[in-house]
């Protein structure tokens, strides 16, 4: 079998236009993905990955506390930022990135919430993702997390992954082993058939689990979701630790 063309998407969406309630009161006069831990912040440490995995640029949606998100990308280097404005109207993840379509070219592109990140195991994640892709069979792959290398999550799963990496929702009162990690590579024309305004990403999740083209990749490390107060601290232990 001859092995797939090498594919880097050049683009990828940053979601950072949320109110981020549950980190209240931190949030209250800092955006969330402004938010440090172990000195750096949320947005500069997913902007760092993506600078890392040979994304050229990225466009970051912004909502709460605009200006403080504007003016703190002034001092980013590495790679091309773009701004998308939904300042009028949050249009949350689905809506946002449709807005930001036009800048994000025709390719595969990245999604990538500001709120999760991990401690990587021997080999980037972002670049096993970008390897595992494969357009004749995939809308869409997202990296996962398990719940035994997940820190500051709470909840019963995601997904179920069958040995080839096709995902199904995770069946009404049950477990599943596989958490959503807030990282995914996405078709673009997916979005030709959605609503205009606010949507969710879980809208293309469930119509390309319904065409059976939805996969997933395990993480390679630990996952760290910091959506609380408590989780800031949560993750900073666990980034110290890391560094001994």
């Amino acid at each position: 079998m001859s092995e797939r063309p090498s594919f880097t998407p050049t683009s990828a969406m940053v979601l950072a236009a949320g109110l981020g309630k549950r980190m209240r009161p931190v949030t209250t006069t800092l955006p969330k993905p402004l938010v440090r831990i172990a000195g750096r912040s949320l947005l500069d440490r997913a902007l760092d990955r993506l600078v890392s995995a040979g994304v050229q640029r990225a466009v970051v949606n912004v909502h709460y506390l605009p200006d403080l998100v504007e003016q703190h990308l002034k001092h980013f280097d590495g790679l091309e930022i773009v701004i998308s404005d939904e300042r009028a109207k949050l249009l949350e993840t689905g809506g946002g990135t449709k807005k930001a379509l036009d800048r994000l070219g025709p390719d595969p592109f990245l999604v990538v919430n500001t709120d999760a990140m991990w401690l990587e195991g021997p080999t980037s994640n972002l670049s096993r993702l970008i390897r595992r892709w494969n357009a004749d069979e995939m809308d869409i792959l997202l990296l996962l997390a398990t719940s035994s290398n997940s820190i500051g999550h709470e909840g019963s799963g995601d997904f179920i992954m069958e040995p080839d990496g096709r995902l199904s929702r995770r069946p009404e009162r049950l477990v599943a082993p596989f958490i959503y990690a807030g990282v995914g590579l996405v078709k673009p024309e997916l979005f030709a058939d959605t609503p205009d305004g606010p949507f969710s990403m879980n809208l293309l999740f469930d119509r390309a689990i319904s065409a059976g083209r939805l996969f997933g990749l395990r993480l390679d490390g630990e996952w760290l979701h910091v959506g609380t107060p408590h989780a800031i601290l949560e993750a900073e232990e666990y980034v110290a630790a890391s560094a001994r």
